[in-house]
């Protein structure tokens, strides 16, 4: 197995760099590329991910994982959030931008073209970067294959309404509490309106009823975070999708942060393995 840690991608264009992790077996057989997504308050180190990228890559599945840039990660720190101004300046096309430019350095590194079958190249997104990879694949030919894990189906009801809005605006800041960290983490109203000005391609519905590759909707009935009726109405809105409804699977997939265990929890192997199976 080989495993590539913390590569620098240079983002084409926004100035933070995106930290990148590989790992495949390294046989010189081209293997089905997995380009995975975190989620919100998320990177790629973040619980069991890198059990679960291992996983995949004993499968003969090339896989990369990335923090997105302004994920609030450094090159220094890439776990947890020690660059809460980058964190604030986040927003949905960012990180549009950044997958964009990972699938075009994983294209044109030459390192790996004995490895990767470029005509293979699956997403896959937890939660928000559900969303995400739901619209890169609607825009990117390059992407035969997409997953969403307990994804998000809409970004415009999660936004603050009426007088939480109005004070936003008006603040131009509002925090959200990690309670894990205990960290104020800021969102700069740059947020919102970067969203309304795009909000065409940022709906999520327009990208899944105009997809035309296989797509995995994946869905806990233990999540109080997004729940199953998100993950049914995407089904409705593309018939040709597989929608794989886990028993009792919280938003997490049965992770937490830190992962001590070698093993993946339940939850997260059933759906490795069904995502692998889809791939395949």
């Amino acid at each position: 197995m080989k495993k590539l840690s913390n590569l620098v991608i240079k983002s084409t264009q926004h100035s933070k760099p995106i930290l990148t992790d590989v790992l495949f077996k390294n046989n010189g057989q081209q293997k089905p590329v997995v380009i995975f997504c975190h989620g919100y308050k998320g990177f790629k180190d973040w619980g069991a991910w890198n059990n679960m990228a291992e996983t995949f890559a004993e499968n003969n599945v090339f896989f990369v994982k990335f923090n997105f840039s302004h994920n609030g990660g450094t090159l220094e720190n890439p776990i947890d959030f020690p660059d809460l101004g980058a964190f604030g300046k986040n927003n949905f096309t960012i990180e549009l931008d950044d997958l964009e430019d990972v699938i075009q350095w994983l294209l044109q590194e030459e390192t790996f073209s004995d490895e990767i079958d470029k005509n293979n190249i699956t997403l896959i997104g937890h939660s928000r970067g559900g969303g995400i990879v739901t619209i890169k694949a609607s825009e990117n030919n390059k992407i035969a294959n997409v997953i969403s894990w307990n994804g998000v189906s809409d970004y415009a009801s999660r936004f603050p309404k009426g007088e939480e809005l109005e004070q936003w605006k008006k603040k131009n800041v509002f925090y959200v509490l990690n309670s894990r960290t205990n960290q104020k983490m800021p969102h700069l109203y740059q947020f919102y309106e970067n969203f309304k000005t795009n909000e065409d391609r940022l709906t999520i519905q327009r990208a899944v009823e105009s997809l035309k590759i296989p797509y995995l909707i994946v869905a806990g009935t233990g999540d109080s975070v997004v729940t199953v009726a998100e993950a049914e109405n995407m089904h409705k809105w593309n018939p040709n999708s597989e929608l794989f409804v886990v028993k009792d699977m919280n938003h997490t997939l049965g992770s937490a942060h830190p992962w001590i265990a070698k093993e993946l929890p339940k939850d997260l192997k059933a759906v490795v393995q069904k995502s692998i199976q889809f791939i395949k």
